[in-house]
């Protein structure tokens, strides 16, 4: 498997992130409980336990539940700080009164206030990486690059990124600042295959789900930008979810990812994964589950050899249709 673009910056990131967005309960109003802090540790200790050292916040998960119980374990396990490395990010705004909708704030303002009240909830005194979470139409790159250089300066951040961009938001951004964008956090899966598509369908119509712009990935790699997939573990659906009333390429590629899992003594999740990470971006896939079995499915997964045919056939498969 290639090697990561961020272990290359001598950033020291396993090759799996545990999202946490699920942690922290409902999104809702409703106080943590003790539960909670207990399903957060079991988590944890559950991606530890597969050599999983990097954790994905953002200040919205669960209304901001998510980082306030994390920041309990390492309350209570205070010397896994210096041992993880914390990822979050910030920039999308939920409703608010008086008619005022949902919307994307890249602010400096704003930007700070997150960054800072993310710290707060964590009990940290710093993030090893913080994320512009979507993009903002309003975005004004020298007031990001303002506010990033304030971040970087006092030291509350120590690296930065972007999610949901495509090459040229993320080179409008990196033309007003030195400070170097190290990660694009992108929805990349087996289900979710128009990343690979925009680049064989070139000159042949929009890719299969006309959302991943071209030029992003090889943007990404010709920078040394870390690419992290979001959802790689489809919600299931390759991995034992009820398949029955699902179309047909669906179904085939779930019995395939099955019998392929059954023939190297692993996982489905693995096998997944293993898909993503053969890649040669380096991709680092970011698990969404918080239960400690599925998260402990997915150690191995860099182990897990395909070979290009093996690679293809997952690709045809769940295209549901023939390379062009």
């Amino acid at each position: 498997m290639s090697i990561m673009p961020l272990n290359r910056r001598n950033i020291p990131a396993s090759r799996i992130v545990m999202g946490c967005m699920g942690l922290g309960g409902g999104w809702d109003e409703s106080p943590l409980t003790a539960e909670h802090v207990k399903q957060a540790h079991e988590a944890v200790e559950a991606a530890l336990s597969v050599g999983i050292n990097m954790f994905d916040h953002a200040d919205i998960y669960t209304l901001g539940k998510a980082e306030q119980v994390f920041g309990q374990v390492l309350k209570e396990r205070p010397e896994l700080r210096e041992q993880i490395l914390l990822q979050s990010k910030c920039g999308i705004r939920f409703a608010g009164p008086n008619g005022v909708p949902s919307r994307y704030d890249f602010s400096k303002k704003h930007i700070l206030h997150s960054v800072d009240r993310s710290l707060e909830r964590l009990g940290v005194e710093y993030l090893d990486i913080l994320l512009l979470h979507r993009p903002d139409p309003l975005m004004d790159p020298a007031e990001v690059a303002e506010a990033l250089e304030t971040l970087k300066s006092s030291g509350k951040v120590r690296h930065f990124g972007v999610s949901n961009m495509h090459a040229g938001q993320i080179s409008l951004l990196q033309s007003y600042t030195n400070i170097p964008f190290v990660v694009n956090q992108l929805q990349m899966s087996l289900q979710h295959v128009g990343w690979l598509d925009a680049g064989v369908r070139v000159n042949r119509g929009n890719s299969k789900d006309n959302i991943f712009p071209e030029g992003t990935l090889e943007y990404c790699q010709q920078h040394h930008i870390q690419i992290q997939a979001w959802g790689p573990l489809a919600q299931g659906v390759y991995t034992g979810r009820p398949v029955e009333n699902m179309p047909e390429s669906i179904q085939e590629t779930a019995a395939m990812v099955q019998r392929l899992a059954a023939e190297k003594e692993t996982t489905p999740e693995a096998v997944l994964l293993a898909w993503l990470m053969k890649h040669p971006a380096g991709i680092q896939p970011v698990i969404g589950t918080k239960h400690p079995e599925r998260i402990r499915a997915c150690g191995g997964a860099e182990l897990v050899e395909l070979s290009r045919e093996e690679w293809y056939s997952l690709y045809v498969s769940s295209r549901g249709s023939d390379l062009p």
